[in-house]
C-alpha cells in the first residue's frame, strides 16, 4: 500500500505542495468547503491522476459524474507518475457548489510538484543496488528472503596503521528538496574512509537539494557484530522536509526506510578445504614444525610459521584464535576471532593477521578466565539436518561444566556472541571432566565420501581396552608402550589391563564421553554409523580430572584427505604399533591418508597435541548464510 498524506486546501489562496513519486495525496475537501456548499467538482491537469472515493467505490476522473456530494464518506485521492520539470507545473482545482446553483460558491487550487525520493540498497541480495518493490522495512531469511546486508568494518586498510577500516557498499538514493537521513541511536554505524555523516553522536544528516545531482550515494559499514544487546538489525530512514513560513520548523512530508542486517561471523569446520596452516616455532619443536610443514606440502597448502619473537614461547595457536569469515552479496573476507586467554600469542592476531581484507574480532571477558575460554574448546560441525531442521553451516560446539553444578564454563560474553550470530546454533557439551577442558580432546570431524559427507571421531577408552584385550589374547600381553622414548615408563599390555585404578578411571571417562555422544547424536542428527570410536586412554591428575594417557589421537590436524595424527607410541605387534594400525584400518577405507606425528615431548607432555599446536584457515562455505532459516 502506497504512503498517503493528507493535504489541507484553502478557497482564499492557492495551496502548493510536493507529491513524492509512488505516494498518494488525500485532499481535505470538507475542511475548505464554504458553509453553504453541498457538492463539488474536481479537475486536474494531465500529469495528475485523480480518484473520487464515494460509497466505498473508487472512480477515476474524468467520469460521467460531474458533481459529487459533499458527504462525510467522500474522498479525493491523487497520484503522479512523472517527476516535475518545474515547480508547480501540475495542478488540481476543486469547485464547490451550493443547492441548485450552477455557479461555484468557492474554488480551491492546489499546485503540485512531483519529486522522487527513495532510499535504496541491495535488498535483493544480488551484489548491486537496484530499485525494488519488496518491503524494505523488513528483513527476512531464506531462499526467497529479502533485505540488505551490512559488513562489519573489522579489517585494517593501512597495514602500517593500528586502526581498522574498509568494508561494504550498500547505497541510498534520496533526491530533490531537503532530505534528512536518520539513524536510530542504538543502531549507529559510521564510515571512516569517507566523509563521516552518520553514526556515533551523528544521528541525522541533511542532504541539500541540487539541480545537477540526481542521487546521493552513501557507503555504509557496521562497527559491531550481532551480540547479546544487538540483534544485528539496523534501520535507516530518509525524510523529505517541507519548509513552511519563516520562523516555523520544517515538517516531514515523506519517509522511506531500509533495514540492514549485519553479516554474522561464521566458523569453518574441518571438512572444508584448507587454505593456510599456522604453526608456532618455539625452542623445542623443530621436528614438529617440520612434520606439519611436510604434511601441509602433501596437502598442497601453504604454511605460516609464527616465529619465537612473535609467539613469545607460546605454542598453543589453536587456543589463541579461531578463523572464520564474513560474507555479503558483494564481498567476503576472512575474520580471525581472538580468544580471551591472552598469553604469549595475545598480540599475534592484531600484529600479524589483521590487515587489508582480513578482519579481527574479540570479546571483552572478566579477568578470571579459565582454560575453557581457549579456542581448543570451540569447534563447529559440518552441515547437518536434525529432525527436518537444516543447519547448512553446521553447529558450534563448546565445552562446559554441564551437567555438573558449578565448575568451569566458557565466558558468558563469548557464548552470547556465538549465539547472537544465529547461523550456527551452539551446542554445549560436557568437557569439565578433562584437565584442560577442551572439546578437541575427545572429538574431531573428518571428511567422508558417503552418508553425510563426514564422520565424527570420538575418543574411546572402551575401544582401547577392547583392542588391548584382543592383543593380549593373541599372545602379545608383554608388548609395551612408548618404545623409543627415553626416560618414559613402558607399561605392557598386561600391566595396563591389570591396573584396576586405571580401568575404573577410564570407565568414568567413557561415561563422560558417552554422555556427549548422546548429545551429539541428538543435536546433530547423527546415527551410530556416522561415528567412529578412536582407541584412547586417560589418566587422572591430582584433582581427578582426565589427561591423555598416551598422545590423544582425535586431537588431529585435518587437511582435506591428509590427517596429521598424534603418534600414540602404542604396543608393537609384529613390528607395528597396534594403535596406529587400528586407526588406519578405521580411516583409510574413507580415502584418508594417516600421518602420525611425534608430539610426545613438545606437546603431549605439556597437555596438548597436534591440533592444539596448529591452526587452519579454511575455504568458506559455498552456501550463503542469508538463504538459511535459523
Amino acid at each position: 500500500m502506497a504512503q498517503q498524506r493528507r493535504i489541507q486546501l484553502c478557497t482564499q489562496r492557492p495551496t502548493s505542495t510536493v507529491c513524492v513519486l509512488g505516494t498518494e495525496l488525500s485532499l481535505d475537501i470538507q475542511g475548505s468547503a464554504p458553509k453553504d456548499a453541498i457538492a463539488f467538482h474536481v479537475q486536474g491537469t494531465p500529469g495528475v491522476k485523480v480518484y473520487v472515493v464515494h460509497e466505498t467505490q473508487s472512480v477515476k476522473l474524468p467520469s460521467s459524474v460531474t458533481r459529487w456530494p459533499l458527504a462525510a464518506g467522500t474522498e479525493v485521492l491523487l497520484t503522479m507518475e512523472a517527476i516535475s520539470k518545474d515547480v508547480g507545473d501540475e495542478k488540481v482545482r476543486i469547485s464547490y457548489f451550493g443547492e441548485a446553483s450552477g455557479v461555484p460558491v468557492g474554488r480551491a487550487m492546489l499546485y503540485l510538484t512531483c519529486v522522487e525520493v527513495s532510499l535504496d540498497a541491495d535488498t535483493g541480495r544480488s551484489g548491486s543496488v537496484s530499485r525494488t518493490l519488496v518491503d524494505k522495512t523488513t528483513w527476512t531469511w531464506g531462499p526467497d528472503g529479502h533485505g540488505a546486508i551490512l559488513l562489519v568494518n573489522c579489517d585494517r586498510d593501512d597495514p602500517k596503521s593500528r586502526l581498522m577500516g574498509d568494508s561494504g557498499e550498500p547505497q541510498s538514493q534520496p533526491t530533490d528538496n531537503r532530505d534528512t537521513i536518520v539513524c536510530s541511536y542504538e543502531d549507529s554505524i559510521a564510515p571512516e574512509e569517507y566523509k563521516h555523516v552518520l553514526g556515533g553522536e551523528k544521528l541525522a544528516y541533511a542532504v541539500k537539494p541540487s539541480q545537477h545531482q540526481e542521487e546521493s550515494i552513501f557507503y555504509v559499514e557496521g562497527l559491531a557484530f550481532p551480540d547479546a544487546g544487538f540483534s544485528g538489525l539496523v534501520a535507516f530512514h530518509v525524510t523529505l522536509l517541507e519548509s513552511p513560513e519563516k520562523g516555523l520548523l520544517e515538517t516531514p512530508i515523506f519517509t522511506d526506510t531500509v533495514v540492514f542486517r549485519v553479516a554474522p561471523w561464521i566458523m569453518t569446520p574441518n571438512t572444508l578445504a584448507p587454505l593456510e596452516v599456522f604453526v608456532c616455532s618455539v625452542e623445542d619443536n623443530e621436528d614438529f614444525v617440520a612434520a606439519v610443514s611436510m604434511l601441509a606440502e602433501e596437502a598442497k597448502c601453504p604454511v605460516t610459521i609464527c616465529p619465537l619473537p612473535e609467539n613469545r614461547n607460546d605454542r598453543w595457536i589453536q587456543d589463541e584464535v579461531e578463523f572464520g569469515y564474513v560474507q555479503a552479496p558483494h564481498k567476503m573476507f576472512p575474520v580471525v576471532f581472538d580468544s580471551p586467554r591472552d598469553r604469549g600469542l595475545k598480540d599475534f592476531p592484531v600484529r600479524s593477521i589483521l590487515g587489508p581484507d582480513f578482519g579481527y574480532v574479540a570479546q571483552e571477558t572478566p579477568e578470571n578466565t579459565s582454560s575453557l575460554d581457549s579456542f581448543g574448546n570451540l569447534e563447529v560441525s559440518p552441515p547437518v539436518m536434525v529432525c527436518s531442521k537444516e543447519y547448512p553451516l553446521g553447529r558450534i560446539l563448546i565445552g562446559s561444566s554441564f551437567p555438573r553444578f558449578g565448575g568451569r564454563r566458557m565466558a558468558k560474553s563469548v557464548r552470547n556472541f556465538l549465539a547472537a550470530q544465529r547461523v550456527q546454533a551452539p551446542v554445549e557439551l560436557f568437557s569439565d571432566w578433562l584437565q584442560v577442558g577442551h572439546v578437541d580432546e575427545f572429538l574431531s570431524f573428518i571428511p567422508a565420501p558417503d552418508r553425510k559427507g563426514f564422520r565424527l571421531l570420538l575418543a574411546s577408552p572402551s575401544a582401547c581396552y577392547q583392542l588391548l584385550r584382543e592383543k593380549q589374547e593373541m599372545g602379545y600381553g608383554e608388548a609395551t608402550m612408548f618404545q623409543g622414548l627415553h626416560g618414559v615408563p613402558k607399561p605392557s599390555i598386561n600391566e595396563i589391563l591389570g591396573n584396576e585404578a586405571l580401568r575404573k578411571f577410564n570407565a568414568y571417562t567413557q561415561s563422560c564421553i558417552s554422555w556427549n555422544r548422546d548429545i551429539l547424536k541428538r543435536e546433530l542428527g547423527l546415527a551410530e554409523q556416522d561415528i567412529i570410536d578412536i582407541p584412547q586412554l586417560f589418566q587422572a591428575d591430582n584433582q581427578a580430572r582426565a589427561m591423555a594417557y598416551f598422545p590423544d589421537m582425535v586431537n588431529m590436524l585435518v587437511l582435506g584427505r591428509h590427517l596429521g595424527i598424534p603418534k600414540p607410541f602404542g604396543p608393537l605387534v609384529d613390528g607395528q604399533c597396534c594403535l596406529e594400525e587400528r586407526v588406519r584400518a578405521l580411516l583409510q577405507p574413507l580415502g584418508l591418508s594417516c600421518t602420525f606425528i611425534n608430539d610426545y615431548f613438545s606437546y603431549h607432555k605439556l597437555d596438548g597435541e597436534v591440533h592444539c599446536g596448529t591452526n587452519v584457515r579454511r575455504k568458506p562455505f559455498a552456501f550463503k548464510w542469508w538463504r538459511m532459516v535459523p
